[in-house]
This record gives structure tokens, sequence and C-alpha cells, in this order.
């Protein structure tokens, strides 16, 4: 049996509400999908024949009708508004309640859809939370865990030949890929949901939804909130689409701390200036840390140097989260880390009820599972 881990209380937050209206955030329809279907409601709903209405009452009623966001590929963090990700979260907070219920009566939201998991670069969270989400909501998974190699892709198959092809079997698409900008190709391509997780040093999009939900569920709050994020800021595609999506909220303040050779690089910094978000470099990691509700400390990511091994050792070990960090973080503050970590957290830390980085983790498994839900059936 595993040693007790230390947990702490979460903040009061009122259940969903039956009453609250919703943002509509309609599943997504495939042209092919969806023509059918509507063309045979559309007949149905057709009352006797009457005049056509003018081009006036036709532009009246467009103009009256509401035009609810959809939810149809899963790209870049910029892409969500605070009303759609309350309504995200909110499905989030019932997915809790469905997986804990379903080792007695599995759900069957997702049955009869597949999902594939197409991954070019390796992963263990992203891909199995993606998977067990599927099927703790009665999906099944058609799964290749190394595509770079075990794949078409080795024969020197294009990404839009391959997505064509897997999309064809299924229902959902979820990419992992070494390019960035791979998913928004894929997307381009198919004619159905994309989803991505992770593609190169581009964004990572769910990871920052799940961040975004932990600190939330951490913390209490996301307006008002100062988060210090740690490591390789060059080439961490979490931070980077924690950024983006962290803009959504008010007063907010974000220190950058890194080695030099891997800085947050200008378009995170200029799009924050745009939305008018306050942020700071440092090289004083406890300094940061006693100012701040979350720090978020990444791995440097050795993959990304290439042949500069050199720079890779130069930046490793530079910054480390341990009992110093600890002594002077807030009593109400936590540590993330999108894992997997090296050594830039001490396993002593593990213990103290402000890391919550295991907890972040299991957080993936519910706003992954209220992607799905939503893309796939809507509410």
């Amino acid at each position: 049996m595993a040693a007790a881990r230390a947990t702490r209380p979460l903040p009061h937050l009122a259940p969903p509400s039956a009453a609250k209206p919703r943002v509509l955030l309609a599943p997504f329809r495939s042209s092919r999908r969806a023509g059918a279907a509507l063309a045979a409601a559309a007949a149905a709903a057709a009352p006797s024949p009457s005049p056509s209405p003018s081009p006036q009452q036709q532009q009246r009623v467009a103009a009256a009708a509401p035009s609810p966001p959809r939810l149809g590929d899963v790209i870049e963090a910029q892409q969500f508004d605070r009303e759609a990700l309350n309504e995200i979260f909110e499905v989030a907070r019932e997915m809790e309640a469905v997986e804990r219920g379903s080792h007695g009566a599995p759900s069957r939201v997702l049955e009869g859809y597949l999902m594939a998991t197409l991954f070019y670069e390796p992963s263990t969270r992203t891909r199995l939370s993606f998977e067990a989400a599927m099927r703790r909501l009665g999906g099944e998974v058609l799964t290749t865990e190394n595509a770079r190699e075990f794949s078409s892709a080795a024969k020197g198959e294009t990404l839009e030949d391959t997505i064509r092809t897997v999309e064809g079997y299924s229902d959902i698409i979820v990419l992992r890929h070494f390019e960035s900008g791979a998913a928004r190709r894929a997307a381009d391509t198919a004619d159905i949901p994309v989803i991505n997780a992770g593609d190169g040093p581009g964004q990572h999009p769910t990871q920052a939804l799940l961040d975004v939900y932990t600190i939330k569920r951490e913390i209490g709050t996301l307006d008002g909130i100062k988060l210090g994020l740690v490591g390789d800021l060059a080439n961490g595609r979490t931070v980077r689409s924690l950024a983006f999506l962290i803009a959504k909220y008010q007063n907010i303040k974000i220190y950058f701390v890194s080695p030099e050779v891997v800085k947050m690089k200008d378009d995170i910094k200029d799009y924050l200036n745009s939305q008018g978000v306050e942020w700071e470099e440092s090289s004083d990691l406890l300094e940061v840390a006693s100012k701040c509700d979350v720090i978020y400390q990444t791995r440097i990511q050795k993959e990304r140097f290439g042949e500069r091994i050199d720079l890779y050792e130069a930046a490793r070990g530079k910054y480390i989260v341990d009992k110093k960090v600890l002594d002077v973080l807030p009593k109400h503050a936590v540590i993330m880390h999108p894992l997997p970590r090296l050594d830039e957290i001490t396993v002593d830390v593990d213990s103290d009820p402000r890391a919550a980085y295991f907890r972040q983790a299991k957080n993936g498994l519910y706003i992954r599972m209220a992607l799905l839900k939503l893309l796939l059936v809507g509410h």
C-alpha cells in the first residue's frame, strides 16, 4: 500500500446549477454527417406553403437569432473566451461525479463513438487521460503510441493523408505532433473534430485548460492571481498556452523565471501587453515564490536542444523547487508542474499539501471528458 499523501481542503465551489443559463457550446457537426440530418429536420419542421419572407425579413430574423459559439476543433488556447471556459469547467465538475460513479453504473454518453489518438511524440498523461476519458464515457479508442515510427509516416506519408485516412475510421482525432502548427493543418484537412494534444514547441491547449481549472479548484479564484512560470519558457508549450489562457482573467500578474537560454519568447510578451496583463522577468526564484499564488515549474526540455547539449547542461538545474522554496511560499499557494519532472522539484516537496501536481494530472481526466462530451454530443 502506498504511503498516505498529503492533502489540502479544496475551496468551496458552488455545485453546477440547473437554473444557471448556459453558454451553448454546440457539438461539432461535419458537413458530411450533418447534411442529411439537417435536410430531414428542415423538411419535417416545414410549415404549410406560405409566401416566402422578404430579404428584409430574413435579415431581421438572422439578426435577432442567437448565435452561440461552437466548440469545433481545439487547436489553441486563445480560441476560448471566459463564457466558454466557464461552461467547460462546469461540465468538468459534472465529469468528476460521472467518473466516481462509473465503477457501479458506467456512463453511456459516448457509446458508439470512436476516438483516434495519433501521437508522434511520447506521452503518458495526455494520451492515457484522453483514452480513459473516452472509455469512462462509454466510447471506444483506436490508438497509435509512436506514430512517427510505427505508422505510415515512417514510409513518408504526409500528415494530411494520414488524417484523411484516420477520419474514415473514427469520430474524433486527438493529435500530438513534433511540428508547431501540425494541429491546425490537421483541422484544416479533417471533416471531424481535431484536438491538439501538443504540437512541438507550439501549444498544448487542453493542458492549459486543466491548469486553469486546477488553479480555480485549488485557489478558489482566477482573477487577481500572481503566477510564477519557471523553467523552460522558450520551448515549453504548456507555459505558452497557460499564458494565453490566463490572460482572459482580470488583474493577473505573471513572473517569468528561467535561464537566459530559454527565456519566454517575445510573441507571448507582446500578447500579454496587448491584453493589459502585467508581467515581469526575474532571476530570483525565492523572491518570486514569496509573492505568488501559483508556482508553475517545468523541466528543461533536452529534446528541443538538438545537438547543443552544452546549452541544455547550462540551463538544467538552475531553478529547483525544494524546501527552501516551500519556506517562503505563502500557505495558500500551490506548486504545479505539467509532468514529467526530472530533478526540478525535489521529491521531499511531494508530501507538502501545497504540492498540487498529481491533483493537477487527475484534473486532466475531467477536462478531457468534458471536451469529448461537448465536442461530440453537447450537453
